[in-house]
C-alpha cells in the first residue's frame, strides 16, 4: 500500500496549506465565493481566511470538538464553509458532508450514523436539520452556515495542533445497491497521498480554480483544497447557472475548472462561450458520469481549451484515472471512450465477477483499484467494507469495463443497478422503498434510461393494485409522493404501469430487461 507521504511537511492537512500560505502569502486571493444575481463576491486573502479558521477552531474546541470530533455541514457554497473546513482541521476533527438536497427523513440515518457533536447549517435547511437531529436521537448543537463569523470565537490565535496521518478528515456518504447510505472515511495521509501524485494540469500561486460543485461532493471539497494546497485563488459557485459560470470564468480570468457533463450541456444550450473572454482558460475537467463523445467534441471546439477527464469515486479519494489533453484527439473517435489510464502509484485492473481473477486484454469484467489514497472504510460498518475491499486492499468499484493493451480503461456498464443522473447516484431500492409503500402500488421497480440532458433519467415501473387506473393522474401522484419523502433529483421524472414485471425463477426482477426495453433506439 506504500508509506504516507510528506506526513511532516505542511502538505500533509488541510491546517498546514492554510497556515503556509499566510505566511507566504497573505495578502493573495484564497477563495472567492459567488454571490447569487448581482450581489458582490465575497473574498477572504490567506491571511484572512488563516485568521478565521483559527476562529472557528477555537470556537470548536469550545464545544468540545477535538481530535476525532466530527462536525457536520448542511449548507450551499459559502464563504464560511473553506474556514469550516480548515478550522476543523486545526483541531484534528472530521468534517461530514451532508446533502443539503437531503429531507429530514433521509438525513436521520445519516446523523445517527456519523453522531457529529456539532452541525453548520444554512438558515434555509435549519427546520429540516432539527427535525433530523429529533429523530436521530443525537445530542448536538445547531450553528449558523450564514454567518460563520458571528459565532466564531473572537480570539484567532491559532490552536497550533498538527494533523495525524490517520486522522479521518472527510466523511462523505455514499450507498451502496441496498441504498443504505455508507460514511467512505478518508484520511489526511490519503489526501496528501492523492494530493502528491502527477496531474495532467499544473496549479501555481497564481492560477484561478473555478468550483461549481457543491460542498458535500468529494469533487467539491476537493476542488476547493486543491488550490488551496497550491496557494492557488479558488472561486467558487453557490448557486451555479450556465450564464452565471461563464461569467465568472471571464470574471475572474480562470485557469482551470471541473465540471460535470450534465453542466457543460447546459451550457453550450444556454449561452454562447464565445461571446466571453476565456482566453485564461487553461483546463477543463470532467467526470462524475459519463459523456456523450458528440457533446465532448462540440466543448472542446467552443471553449478552446485543453480537456481532462477524471475517473473517480468517493471511495477512491479523487481520480485513479485521467485521459489526458493528449488522448483528447477527434481523429482518434475511439480514444474519446476512454476514461483515462491509471495515475502513478494506482493500480487498476479488470477483474473477472465469478473468479475475482484479473481479465485478459480487452475482456469485460469489474473494475479494482488498490492505492494510498483510498477510504480507510466505511464509518461503523465492518461488514460493508470488508464486501468492498478485499483483504489485499483491492477496492470492487462496481464499474463494468474492460483495459486495452496500452492500458486505457473503458467502463461499459456498472454491475450494481445504481442510476447517475446529473452526476448524483441514485439508488433503485430507497426510491422503490418509498413507492411501495404507496396505497396505489402492487409492485415496482425503479431503472434508469439515457437521458439527453442528464446522462440518465429515473423512470418507476409500476404493477398497480387492482381497481387503480393507470392513468396520468396515478402517475403524477406516485411521483408527488416520492418527491414529498426524498430529494427530487431521486423521483421518478417518469411512470409507467405493466401489467407484471420480468423475473427470473427465484422471483428477482430483471431490471436489466426493463431497461433494454426502454432503452432509446439507435
Amino acid at each position: 500500500m506504500g508509506e504516507i507521504i510528506d506526513t511532516l511537511t505542511w502538505r500533509s492537512s488541510f491546517a498546514g496549506y492554510v497556515r503556509h500560505w499566510a505566511a507566504t502569502q497573505p495578502d493573495a486571493p484564497a477563495v472567492t465565493v459567488g454571490a447569487p444575481d448581482d450581489a458582490p463576491d465575497d473574498t477572504l486573502a490567506y491571511g484572512e481566511l488563516d485568521a478565521l479558521s483559527s476562529r472557528v477552531a477555537n470556537a470548536l474546541g469550545s464545544l468540545g470538538v477535538g481530535p476525532g470530533g466530527r462536525v457536520g455541514h448542511l449548507g450551499r457554497n459559502r464563504i464560511g464553509y473553506p474556514a469550516l473546513l480548515y478550522g476543523a482541521s486545526k483541531q484534528r476533527a472530521t468534517i461530514v458532508g451532508l446533502n443539503w438536497r437531503f429531507t429530514a427523513r433521509e438525513l436521520m440515518p445519516l446523523l445517527a450514523d456519523s453522531a457529529p457533536a456539532v452541525i453548520v447549517v444554512d438558515d434555509e435547511f435549519r427546520a429540516t436539520a432539527e427535525e433530523a437531529v429529533a429523530g436521530s436521537g443525537i445530542a448536538t448543537t445547531l450553528l449558523s452556515g450564514d454567518d460563520v463569523a458571528a459565532w466564531a470565537a473572537d480570539d484567532d490565535t491559532d490552536p497550533g495542533t498538527e494533523s495525524q496521518p490517520d486522522d479521518v478528515a472527510l466523511i462523505f456518504y455514499t450507498s451502496g445497491t441496498t441504498g443504505v447510505p455508507k460514511g467512505a472515511m478518508l484520511t489526511a495521509g490519503s489526501i496528501a497521498n492523492h494530493l502528491t501524485r502527477p496531474t495532467p494540469w499544473t496549479m501555481t500561486p497564481s492560477s484561478t480554480v473555478l468550483v461549481a460543485s457543491p460542498m458535500f461532493h468529494t469533487a467539491g471539497t476537493g476542488w476547493l483544497y486543491l488550490p488551496g494546497s497550491c496557494g492557488s485563488h479558488c472561486v467558487v459557485l453557490r448557486d451555479p447557472a450556465p450564464a452565471q459560470i461563464l461569467e465568472r470564468l471571464s470574471r475572474h480570468r480562470v485557469t482551470h475548472t471541473l465540471l460535470v457533463p450534465t453542466v457543460i450541456r447546459m451550457i453550450l444550450g444556454a449561452a454562447d462561450p464565445a461571446s466571453f473572454d476565456l482566453s485564461a482558460l487553461q483546463t477543463m475537467a470532467y467526470g462524475a458520469s459519463p459523456i456523450p463523445p458528440a457533446l465532448l467534441a462540440r466543448a472542446i471546439e467552443a471553449f478552446g481549451c485543453e480537456f481532462v477527464q477524471a475517473y473517480g469515486m468517493t471511495e477512491t479519494g479523487g481520480p485513479i484515472c485521467y485521459l489526458w489533453p493528449a488522448d483528447h484527439d477527434p481523429s482518434v473517435p475511439g480514444r474519446l471512450r476512454s476514461a483515462g489510464r491509471p495515475l502513478d502509484g494506482v493500480e487498476v485492473r479488470i477483474t473477472d465477477p465469478e473468479t475475482d481473477e484479473p481479465c485478459p486484454v480487452g475482456e469485460f469484467g469489474e473494475v479494482w483499484t488498490r492505492s494510498d489514497q483510498q477510504m480507510i472504510g466505511y464509518l461503523n460498518r465492518p461488514e460493508a467494507t470488508a464486501a468492498t475491499v478485499t483483504p489485499e486492499g483491492w477496492l470492487r468499484t462496481g464499474d463494468g469495463g474492460y483495459a486495452d493493451a496500452d492500458g486505457y480503461v473503458y467502463l461499459t456498464d456498472r454491475l450494481s443497478d445504481v442510476i447517475v443522473t446529473g452526476a448524483e447516484n441514485v439508488y433503485p431500492l430507497e426510491v422503490e422503498n418509498v413507492l411501495a409503500a404507496h396505497a396505489d402500488v402492487a409492485e415496482v421497480s425503479v431503472i434508469g434510461v439515457a437521458d439527453e440532458r442528464w446522462g440518465e433519467t429515473v423512470i418507476a415501473v409500476v404493477v398497480p393494485r387492482p381497481g387503480v387506473a393507470a392513468d396520468d393522474d396515478t402517475a403524477a401522484a406516485l411521483i408527488a409522493h416520492a418527491r414529498e419523502h426524498l430529494a427530487h433529483y431521486k423521483a421518478p421524472t417518469r411512470v409507467e404501469f405493466v401489467a407484471e414485471l420480468p423475473k427470473n425463477p427465484a422471483g428477482k426482477v430483471l431490471r436489466r430487461l426493463l431497461r433494454q426495453e426502454r432503452a432509446p433506439k439507435t
